[in-house]
């Protein structure tokens, strides 16, 4: 797989597009105008500029993974492409908008996967005519440090979808790959969000402060990362939509939502992203 498709260009479908590149791919990426195109470019240049100073990257092998990176806002450009993975914002329907365009448009061998974190596959699959072609990819953000990618198989998908994205990602991206059923969460945020959420209530309580939670696990279980800092990183939008899944898939109550991540998500504070979170930034 060579000819690679994003759709998206926001901070993790820059990333994945990044790391296609980097690793020799022809990179498409899709954005809906030529603004957001234009942010995705800088975005992407951003992150390889940083890698240059941090000598995990030669200046030349950065320049030349940029230039493989091309940018479009019309999705019939991708019809070439051998692998195509969605990086679109955590909305069900226009996951699978995107999907059955892209059934339509590129080739039948041609694999299509999603980076969703928290929808079932099955369900952005099922509206394609061939869902067996249909695959999860879910990277982790920062795409070009985290090393880990999840690949999960619906009940339709055929093995040699997952054999070839497990090859992709592992063999020619160098990541390290972990295979899940196609459950809310996956493995890792079915493991996470609920320890997220635990700080959220703690925190919500005043059981203790946030600095405090924070540092018992960076300090005491050596954690990289506090669960509110980490919650921040993440989005706490982002943290709600996954909980929210987790939730209305399994019914249990350490998946539910705590008071506190509601209004902060309503008043706009996503973390690092918006510059207000647990923390100020």
């Amino acid at each position: 797989m060579h000819r690679i498709g994003v759709i998206g260009g926001g901070t993790m479908g820059a990333g994945i597009a990044e790391v296609a590149a980097r690793a020799g791919g022809e990179v498409l990426v899709l954005e809906r105008d030529t603004d957001t195109a234009y942010l995705a470019r800088a975005r992407i240049a951003r992150s390889l500029t940083r890698a240059v100073e941090a000598g995990k990257l030669d200046r030349d092998l950065a320049d030349q993974a940029a230039g493989r990176i091309t940018l479009t806002t019309v999705i019939d450009d991708f019809a070439d492409r051998d692998l195509v993975i969605e990086a679109a914002p955590e909305i069900e329907n226009l996951k699978t908008e995107f999907f059955t365009k892209l059934d339509a448009i590129v080739a039948p061998e041609a694999i299509l996967a999603t980076n969703t974190s928290s929808i079932p596959v099955i369900r952005i699959a099922s509206t394609t005519a061939n869902p067996g072609r249909v695959v999860g990819v879910h990277f982790f953000n920062p795409v070009p440090v985290l090393p880990l990618v999840e690949i999960v198989a619906t009940l339709e998908t055929d093995r040699v979808v997952v054999d070839k994205v497990t090859a992709y990602a592992r063999d020619v991206l160098g990541k390290r790959t972990i295979e899940s059923k196609d459950r809310a969460g996956f493995i890792v945020n079915a493991l996470l969000i609920p320890y997220l959420l635990a700080a959220i209530r703690m925190a919500e309580s005043r059981f203790a402060s946030i600095e405090d939670i924070d540092e018992g696990m960076v300090a005491g279980c050596a954690h990289p990362m506090g669960p509110l800092r980490l919650t921040d990183t993440i989005g706490l939008d982002v943290t709600l939509t996954i909980a929210e899944s987790l939730h209305t898939e399994f019914h249990e109550p350490h998946y539910a939502p705590p008071p506190l991540l509601r209004r902060m998500v309503d008043a706009g504070y996503l973390g690092r992203k918006t510059g207000r979170g647990f923390y100020s930034y």
